[in-house]
């Protein structure tokens, strides 16, 4: 049977085009004629603006095929209604800054298929000098489908994803804060910080607002310290002697007031979160008796045998009644469960916060990403090499400032001493590969098995650290068996 011949379309967006390739289409996609396979024909391109954009329609479909159009609603809903008395379809537009939400909302409530396409994929090619030029070569490379389309979350994830970035803002603000107390007492040698882990617990506060009320006796401060404090009264009293200076007193107030209002806002953030997560539709969750997901490789990481026995050594995750630290003040893990159909937080190192930050930026709906490589490369965790003649002549770092990456790299460092099958997976990783390939490696694994949580509704079993070290020697053992016979020899264990 013969081999389907794929276009060339097609090749660019599988990635299989090599240099010369490339360089072919580009010239040919800047010539008249370009030969090309006609992907989308009711396609306007839109070079995005602040005060003002420029829309181009394909010749013939207006006497003016390029208008500009001015950025107040009016004007976007002037831009549709004339987009789609041209007969367009489909508009693509580059994702500049924030200009571009208020005209993709506006086309998209106008029945509209709008494509948001990255920069990157179009800022190198040359040429392009004005803003005319550039909504024309968006529609040409376009028609011939040579743009990728940009994941943009459901209304109702969008929602929660801004509620839930706010609220980041606002706990590193607190933090600042918090930074700023420790300077502004460090400054009258009120050393607080050193018998105190934090400043901001309950002896921390408790402390700092009595001097602000105007308390100054030493002894009477180290009254206020929590029992469970593990620095003695005297220890207490000594750091508490400090060099009082009005200026840094009210500087440390401001501090103080910043901190609070801070606090005010994260607690009206969660209120408003909670509502939200709420809104979220719930996920069935998967029979009982649908294999679990397991980590090793992708071909046996979803095992539908017998488990082993379960090591005494497995340190299980402590399940705290209240919130800790930063996290919302609600119950988010039983909401994350319901809307998920899974718990994420079975997963060794994965807690709320990471599981809500996956959540908020992609949703619960996988199917946006063929497969889960094709998930861990969106993330940028996949390893980016430039291969010639079959071999790595290159290998670069992938800069990303992705939230969902930085989560999985933040969980994937604190395996380090985890007692279970993933923590030991780590170990072995960062022996191998060094500590920074290795978080890196260890995230795109934490990626892959969410992908395959929320895909297959499948619950994660941790099979324990013996058990990865079981298989680890059996893979060694096959190896050597194999590279014995490969060179004409064969293993018989020792008596």
């Amino acid at each position: 049977m013969a081999k389907k011949k794929t276009s060339v379309s097609e090749r660019l967006r599988s990635g299989k085009l090599n240099r010369k390739q490339r360089k072919e289409l580009v010239r040919r996609v800047y010539a008249d004629d370009p030969g090309l396979e006609v992907v989308h024909r009711n396609v306007a391109g839109i070079d995005v603006g602040n005060e003002s954009h420029y829309v181009a329609v394909p010749p013939g479909r207006d006497p003016q095929p390029v208008q500009e159009f001015g950025c107040w609603t009016a004007d976007l809903v002037r831009m549709a209604e004339w987009l789609k008395s041209c007969g367009i379809q489909t508009v693509v537009m580059q994702s500049t800054g924030v200009y571009w939400i208020g005209v993709y909302d506006v086309l998209e409530k106008a029945g509209l298929k709008v494509w948001l396409t990255n920069a990157r994929e179009t800022k190198n090619l040359p040429g392009r000098k004005s803003d005319v030029q550039e909504s024309q070569w968006l529609m040409k490379l376009h028609t011939y489908g040579l743009l990728r389309n940009s994941f943009r979350p459901p209304e109702q994830i969008r929602a929660v994803r801004t509620i839930w970035r706010l609220r980041d803002r606002n706990v590193r603000d607190a933090g600042r804060e918090v930074q700023h107390m420790q300077k502004a007492m460090t400054t009258m040698n009120v050393q607080l910080a050193n018998v105190l882990s934090d400043v901001v617990g309950v002896s921390g506060q408790a402390i700092i607002r009595a001097i602000l009320g105007g308390q100054r006796d030493p002894q009477e401060l180290a009254k206020l310290r929590d029992y469970r404090v593990k620095a003695s009264a005297e220890e207490v009293a000594r750091s508490l002697e400090g060099n009082w200076q009005e200026d840094i007193l009210f500087e440390l107030q401001q501090a103080v007031d910043r901190y609070d209002f801070c606090q005010e806002q994260i607690a009206k953030c969660d209120q408003r979160l909670e509502k939200y997560l709420e809104a979220l539709p719930s996920r069935e969750k998967a029979p009982v008796k649908a294999p679990v997901a397991q980590a090793e490789a992708a071909a046996d990481t979803q095992g539908a045998g017998p488990h082993p026995p379960k090591t005494k050594t497995k340190k299980k995750k402590k399940k705290h009644s209240k919130p800790r630290g930063n996290e919302p003040q609600f119950d988010l893990e039983a909401e994350l469960n319901r809307i998920c159909g899974v718990n994420l937080t079975t997963l060794d190192g994965v807690y709320v916060m990471t599981a809500l930050t996956f959540i908020s930026e992609l949703g619960t709906d996988m199917s946006r990403w063929r497969t889960e490589d094709h998930l861990v490369s969106w993330l940028k965790l996949a390893p980016s090499r430039q291969i010639s003649g079959g071999k790595v002549i290159k290998q670069e770092r992938n800069r990303t400032r992705n939230r969902v990456a930085n989560a999985l790299r933040m969980a994937a460092s604190g395996l380090k001493e985890s007692d279970s099958y993933l923590g030991a997976r780590f170990r072995q990783l960062r022996a191998r590969l060094g500590p920074g390939k290795a978080i890196k490696a260890m995230a795109a694994h934490l990626a892959r098995l969410i992908y395959r949580m929320l895909t297959n509704g499948q619950e994660w079993v941790d099979r324990g650290t013996q058990e990865h070290e079981k298989r680890r020697v059996e893979r060694e053992k096959q190896a050597l068996l194999h590279k014995a016979a490969a060179l004409g020899y064969r293993l018989e264990p020792a008596a």
